[in-house]
């Protein structure tokens, strides 16, 4: 279960505010600190916005994070697949990824990124050193989801629901 993060909890703070607000001396009254899960949704949020990605993660993250969705009070991972490095002032992204047959990769790629580096930085104000994204799968047409259950190939039915 994933809790709020205390100060002490966060790896890294933001020390410096593009936007500083009406006063020339803002960014001096206070610090925000960003935790690296943030980070992470946003990048998770902005990458499913392109088209031609199935799924973002590993085959075992997908299947570690379907079992945890399926759990009562359980949260989705939005940042699934994602892993950040945050900084004082910039922070590295690395994205795993399933995409849907027919899709030119590196077109997709540079799409990917160009819109996790506009969403991170426009609403974190850090700097998106790199997005490095790795293709762990092609996901077919005709091949079933890995979260569906399959029937029972005998005739039997099932006892227990």
């Amino acid at each position: 279960m994933t809790q709020t993060p205390t100060p002490a909890d966060l790896q890294k703070t933001l020390t410096h505010a593009p936007d500083t607000g009406p006063g020339p001396d803002a960014a001096d009254r206070g610090r925000t600190a960003l935790a690296v899960g943030v980070v992470e949704k946003i990048a998770g949020m902005a990458a499913r916005e392109v088209s031609g990605i199935h799924a973002l993660g590993s085959g075992f993250s997908r299947t570690f994070g379907a079992m945890r969705d399926r759990v009562p009070g359980g949260k989705s991972g939005v940042g699934r697949g994602i892993k950040a490095e945050v900084g004082e002032r910039q922070t590295a992204i690395d994205i795993a990824l399933v995409v849907e047959y027919g899709v030119v990769i590196p077109r997709l790629a540079t799409e990917v990124r160009e819109n996790i580096v506009e969403a991170v930085e426009r609403m974190t104000g850090l700097e998106v050193v790199e997005v490095n994204i790795a293709v762990n799968d092609v996901h077919l047409p005709n091949e079933p989801e890995e979260e569906e259950e399959q029937e029972p190939s005998s005739g039997r039915r099932t006892r227990v629901q």
